[in-house]
């Protein structure tokens, strides 16, 4: 196989792996290095003239063992995470198929992610190589390297309980996207009332601090103290000159960039949203979580009391806006 081939066939296999190293992982940089380490590995085989007869089962293979090596040590790491953790999030506003945005919605939402870290590794894997990219028993037992019986078992378990923490009724796109319209209205207009009034009666508003910035150190659960929380929020967003919120989609649902006056990323915000209400409200502010998105903001700095600052600075709260970070 010549080079050009050879590079455009693991430009071919690159989102391939990715699809199942993030979902596994629920972490963008240890996919990448996972995605990497794979198509090295195809690349090595490929150069070495060995017979592949399906390129995609074969990097789906590699992805997978490795993934479910790196979740095993990545577990590890996790309990002693600092605060509650939450996958790292990605932006996926550039689907447009009907059919493919579905899919994205329920396999990579916030909610399925934090769900699947409940499950084994090798369940995690035999259940998105099942139910997400239609893999058969068969091939999935060569994947993971178990008979044909204990994957269908892993399956059905992994399927039961995961089915059991899902909300049980789904709202439309258009439905969807109109309760993300008014809750990101409401919420920099600070409007208390008109938040509660879109929240679910249990909503969970969950942040990831990692340790490194300001933080829930655990969820708040209930209408009131999530409304509240998030009009002090936006209220905090005012001491930080020209921050601004913009409306994007995460993880297939709806969310936002929280971004200061230099379209540096304060955060990111990925509701969950089933039943016609807001079931949860997810805020990632590690900075490490973020940096796959762009320039990251320096958020201790910026809240810190400031010394002297002009009148009319940091008026209002965060303000609504189209600009994307560099």
């Amino acid at each position: 196989m010549s080079s050009g081939s050879s590079e455009d066939l693991l430009d071919e296999l690159r989102p391939v792996s990715f699809a199942i190293a993030y979902r596994m992982l629920g972490s963008v940089a240890e996919a990448e290095d996972i995605v990497q380490e794979a198509l090295l590995r195809v690349h090595r085989a490929v150069q070495a003239g060995e017979r592949i007869d399906s390129p995609r089962a074969f990097v789906a293979t590699i992805t997978t063992r490795l993934a479910i090596d790196e979740l095993r040590s990545a577990r590890a790491r996790r309990e002693r995470y600092v605060g509650e953790w939450l996958p790292e999030p990605i932006l996926t506003d550039s689907i447009d198929d009907p059919a493919q945005h579905a899919e994205i919605a329920d396999s990579l939402s916030m909610a399925m992610l934090v769900l699947l870290e409940t499950l084994s590794p090798e369940q995690r894997a035999v259940l998105l190589l099942r139910d997400v990219f239609d893999y058969g028993y068969g091939e999935i037992a060569g994947i993971v390297g178990k008979n044909e019986d204990n994957v269908r078992q892993l399956a059905s378990r992994a399927r039961a309980h995961v089915e059991a923490g899902r909300p049980r009724f789904q709202t439309s796109r258009e439905q969807r996207d109109e309760l993300a319209r008014r809750f990101f209205a409401a919420t920099t207009e600070g409007d208390l009332a008109g938040l509660e009034a879109l929240l679910a009666h249990d909503v969970v508003l969950t942040g990831d601090g990692g340790g490194k910035v300001p933080a829930l150190a655990r969820p708040l659960q209930g209408r009131n103290r999530v409304a509240r929380a998030l009009v002090n929020w936006t209220k905090l967003g005012a001491r930080i000159p020209g921050a601004s919120m913009r409306e994007v989609e995460v993880n297939g649902m709806p969310g936002a960039l929280l971004l200061d006056g230099e379209d540096r990323l304060l955060g990111v915000w990925a509701l969950e949203i089933s039943g016609g209400r807001i079931r949860g409200v997810n805020s990632i502010v590690n900075p490490e979580k973020l940096a796959h998105l762009g320039p990251v903001a320096d958020l201790n700095a910026l809240l810190a009391p400031p010394r002297r600052r002009g009148a009319g600075a940091g008026d209002g709260g965060f303000r609504s806006s189209d600009t994307k970070p560099r």
